[in-house]
């Protein structure tokens, strides 16, 4: 039976993908409001613990054409698109003052070989963000030659806020061959989720390269996309120990640190000919035609205002 379940690497043949739904409720506090303006303080008191789609109902289906538009393109490739229910009544109340999401299927588990791993989020509002995929995971687990884990959960014994962990997020999680890139910001995936994953993935002989980021910087994929064998997408100035040795003769297309924030870097590989991205960065798509791959443009905006783009929407299951 051929494998419903296994990643090579972020560039094999995309078969296989889970596609995020688009919800979220804004939290009823704000926190850290020493490092906001006036201005985006008042303009949060407006928002605070509503819905997205309530308070901006015209955003809301932009954003859902966002999300359909790239199924579209994921279906002419032959991809299987996977959707994830829709949060509970309850689940939203579960949210509490931090609000809660389903907007981003990247960061709570990640594929790595044959393994699926529920990770850990570092934000409150984020941590039940597993729960709309998890039957999708369970499902596939029973009918799969898979292994299905899950990260301990982090430590609250001092504070719901605590740094501990262990926290790894999957949008730190770069997948190649034997050879895992895992992001350290210390705004999400940390040390102990670092140690927690090289013990796990070193009984199937996979090496986890620890690449620190600048504090600035959420994930990996923000600063880095591996396109193809031998090209990436790269912001070298996020990465503080530079680019990891096993890339560093890699072909580099740079991007600005500036252009970290509207998620340059965040583009997905349908495979190794094969590249989507949004038109605002038709600069970075010239540089890709001009190395021999087809660049998909798909406007993705609204989401790239909530801080995540095409690698950020999807967690594939298959890429061989």
């Amino acid at each position: 039976m051929s494998k419903k379940v296994y990643v090579e690497s972020e560039f094999a043949p995309l078969k296989r993908v889970i596609l995020s739904q688009s919800e979220f409720i804004f939290p009823k506090t704000l926190k850290d409001t020493e490092f906001l303006a006036e201005e985006a303080i008042q303009h949060f008191s407006e928002v605070r613990g509503k819905n997205f789609k309530d308070v901006f109902p015209k955003e809301y289906e932009q954003w859902l054409t966002e999300r359909e538009n790239l199924k579209t393109v994921l279906e002419k490739y032959e991809v299987e698109v996977i959707l994830p229910r829709t949060l509970t009544d309850f689940e939203i109340e579960l949210g509490g003052d931090d609000g809660c999401s389903n907007f981003f299927s990247r960061d709570p588990f990640f594929t790595i070989s044959e393994l699926v791993i529920e990770g850990s989020l570092r934000f409150p509002h984020r941590r039940n963000e597993i729960l709309p995929i998890r039957n999708i995971l369970e499902e596939e687990a029973s009918r799969n030659d898979m292994y299905y884990v899950a990260i301990p959960k982090p430590d609250i014994s001092m504070s719901i806020d605590s740094p501990k962990g262990p926290f790894i997020e999957g949008g730190d999680v770069l997948v190649y061959g034997k050879t895992v890139f895992v992001g350290n910001s210390g705004l999400a995936s940390n040390e102990n989720g670092h140690q927690w994953l090289r013990n796990l993935l070193k009984h199937f002989g996979i090496n986890v390269v620890s690449v620190p980021l600048a504090k600035d910087v959420l994930h990996l994929d923000c600063a880095l996309s591996l396109v193809r064998d031998g090209l990436m997408i790269v912001c070298e100035e996020a990465l503080l120990e530079g680019i990891p040795k096993e890339l560093s003769h890699w072909d580099k297309i740079q991007i600005q640190k500036e252009e970290i924030a509207h998620l340059a870097a965040n583009g997905l590989p349908v495979n190794e000919q094969v590249y989507i991205l949004d038109p605002f960065f038709e600069k970075i798509g010239k540089q890709l035609e001009d190395r021999g791959i087809q660049t998909e443009y798909i406007d993705f905006s609204i989401s790239r205002s909530l801080g995540g783009s095409f690698r950020c929407s999807t967690q594939p299951l298959l890429r061989v």
